[in-house]
């Protein structure tokens, strides 16, 4: 493509100032599919895509909304895995002017109902597999399209780009403020919440996953994070944008994870610590022969986990942040005197959540008062952010979005200390610490004193009652296949690690409840445990 051609593919917005064009995530698959028509753009399974093809189906999308009478900033809504269809709605969606709504795929029927009705969704694309979810759901004045993700003729979803026009649409995007996606929060405490995206932090954000993870033209990237998820952590416009490959992933299988690892040549993935817990234990598990870039984020990792992945050769790049911060907003940067501290020391330096991204602002830790607290290490107090990256507010909840913004700050619900180095570390969510006796006790520092335990998989703690010390912490464990221990044997080992009054006071064997992007569900555990209770807190 040249000459002619030019104004078509890279046009963006009306904005015509020499000085200013809007900032959308959008504009990186137009440039790349003008500068590398022909590279592979997208694999899922046999199939292969083009960034010639990648940019026409989007286009497609894009003028097939249109065409059906959508209007400036009408709600999209799309119920799938990491197919190319969710890929293509990154981009054709929002180049029609529209709003993207990506619904998590494990919701049940009745959430994903609210959702499409409280976004107030115009369509809903389905996989063919999570049709029976929106089946039941009174959709009146929505118009629902079944994916099959065949790829061929007679998908309704292939049908539906097949109707329409190949050619970019003409531009609304006119203001690089305009909301480009609906994210809902998880809703662990009541109705899920609509984070509100920008076009401008979605393009830098996608900047800054392209900076921090080191993404390149060669690298190709696993999609084991859902696409769903904080729009995939940014990185379904991140990888575009570089003019990298994605593969695409139905299904998070450990095993099919390390065959795609060898035979596609993946260079990059993202996933929470449970999903990189169960690559480390495969049985198909190696020792590369190249390096594999991880992002690792959604809960803290443990200093044992990131000390397996080095070993294995991955390249860990832990990264913390929410929905409401487009996904990561802060990175443990590596500094070159941890290579010569013992593993023990480095991995308990790469498990803090370190700093804001190059591209953002620097995070503080504050107390109730909003001052900050001693960067000692020591000192517990909030997270709180601001920034290019940061949510506009929760959709149609201005209480909510001002709770959320108090003191000029968005406020993470997560505690912290400030080490002396600036670097932050988690300690807990706030409804997480334990008050065990009048101390306060950290489940992410009990759960990384279980994790060293040989046997031990994964893990987590949460507060139960006790008559005396008003609570006490229990550790929930997965034990690796084939291994064994028991209760005392984890209390007997925390005991060598952290003080006594913070080691469990009881252990139980089993599977953790996890949510769909691998996080453990510690409410349900904490639900079971104060089953019968008025109050959470003893």
């Amino acid at each position: 493509m040249a000459g002619k051609n030019a104004k078509r593919v890279l046009r963006i917005s009306k904005e015509t100032q020499p000085y200013r064009t809007e900032l959308t995530p959008v504009s990186f698959l137009r440039r790349s599919a003008y500068v590398f028509p022909d590279k592979i753009a997208v694999v899922h399974g046999d199939r292969r895509y083009t960034y010639r093809q990648f940019e026409e189906r989007a286009n497609r999308l894009a003028s097939g909304l249109r065409a059906a009478g959508l209007r400036h900033l009408d709600r999209v809504a799309f119920v799938c895995p990491n197919t190319p269809a969710m890929l293509e709605a990154h981009f054709g969606v929002p180049a029609a002017g529209l709003v993207l709504v990506p619904i998590n795929t494990r919701l049940s029927s009745d959430e994903i109902g609210y959702i499409v009705k409280h976004s107030g969704a115009r369509f809903v694309f389905v996989d063919h597999e999570l049709e029976g979810l929106v089946k039941p759901l009174d959709l009146t004045g929505v118009r629902v399209i079944r994916v099959d993700d065949t790829g061929a003729a007679g998908d309704p979803y292939e049908d539906f780009l097949a109707a329409a026009s190949p050619e970019p649409c003409e531009p609304w995007i006119e203001d690089e403020m305009e909301t480009v996606s609906i994210n809902y929060t998880s809703g662990t405490t009541g109705r899920p919440k609509g984070v509100m995206i920008h076009h401008r932090g979605a393009y830098l954000n996608a900047i800054g996953e392209m900076l921090e993870t080191g993404l390149s033209f060669d690298s190709t990237y696993l999609w084991t994070l859902p696409m769903f998820h904080c729009n995939g952590w940014c990185f379904t416009w991140g990888v575009t944008a570089m003019g990298a490959t994605h593969v695409c992933l139905r299904r998070v299988e450990s095993s099919r994870i390390w065959d795609l690892i060898d035979t596609e040549g993946i260079t990059h993935y993202c996933g929470a610590p449970t999903v990189q817990i169960g690559i480390v234990n495969d049985p198909k598990a190696h020792r590369l022969p190249r390096t594999v870039t991880c992002a690792v984020a959604g809960a803290p990792p443990s200093p044992t986990l990131l000390a397996k992945l080095k070993e294995l050769g991955f390249r860990p790049v832990h990264v913390y942040g929410l929905t409401e911060t487009y996904g990561p907003h802060t990175v443990c940067a590596w500094h070159a005197d941890w290579d010569r501290l013992p593993a023990d020391e480095m991995a308990k330096k790469a498990a803090r959540q370190g700093q804001g991204y190059v591209l953002f602002d620097l995070v503080r830790v504050v107390d109730d008062a909003m001052q900050d607290v001693v960067m000692d290490g020591e000192a517990l107090g909030e997270v709180v952010m601001r920034g290019n990256n940061v949510m506009k507010g929760y959709f149609e909840q201005p209480d909510a979005s001002a709770e959320a913004f108090r003191g000029g700050w968005f406020h993470s619900g997560d505690i912290a200390v400030w080490h002396p180095d600036g670097y932050i570390e988690l300690r807990d969510r706030k409804k997480d610490i334990i008050i065990s006796g009048g101390e306060n006790i950290s489940t992410i520092e009990v759960e990384q004193a279980v994790a060293r335990h040989p046997a031990v998989m994964e893990c987590a703690v949460v507060a139960v009652p006790d008559d005396k010390w008003g609570e006490r912490p229990k550790a929930f464990v997965t034990l690796k296949p084939g291994m064994q221990a028991t209760e005392g044997e984890v209390i007997e080992f925390c005991r060598q690690h952290i003080a006594h009054f913070k080691c469990p006071a009881a252990v139980e064997f089993g599977d953790l409840p996890k949510t769909s992007t691998g996080k453990v569900q510690k409410f349900v555990l904490r639900d079971k445990e104060w089953k019968g209770r008025a109050k959470r807190i003893n």
